[in-house]
């Protein structure tokens, strides 16, 4: 008898076997993915509900309050300490970030009658 035949249906019936468990163990993993999808949506819709009128902030009755009183002042750059030996950030006072101090003009500073502004402003410019 010939037996090349049934040698050859024992191997395809192995890999049908094994396809049948790759697919069965995707639509597994496919379900769970779907499932956990689902459970998250529900968690969040359940989660961040909009707060009701009586629970959103209300402006104080005296109106809005202000922890620190602004102060404006006119500012000016501190000037580099005159040294023939060459000065490191830690020699500066203000251990070198640029300081500055109140200016004696506090008249705030203007722009040019005619000036744009800033670069790209649209304005003519000096002509």
């Amino acid at each position: 008898m010939n037996t090349g035949w049934m040698e050859s249906a024992d191997l395809a019936a192995g890999r049908g076997a094994l396809g049948i468990g790759l697919v069965v163990a995707g639509v597994a993993v496919l379900a769970l993915l779907i499932g956990m999808f689902v459970l998250g949506s529900r968690k969040v819709r359940n989660d961040s509900r909009r707060p009701r009128p009586e629970e959103q902030p209300r402006v104080p009755d005296g109106g809005p309050v202000r922890e620190v009183q602004e102060v404006q002042e006119v500012r000016e750059p501190d000037e580099m300490p005159r040294s023939d030996e060459r000065l490191l950030p830690h020699d500066l006072t203000s251990h070198g970030n640029a300081g500055t101090r109140t200016s004696a003009s506090q008249d705030r500073p203007r722009w040019n009658e005619g000036g744009g502004g800033s670069f790209g402003s649209g304005g003519p410019g000096r002509t």
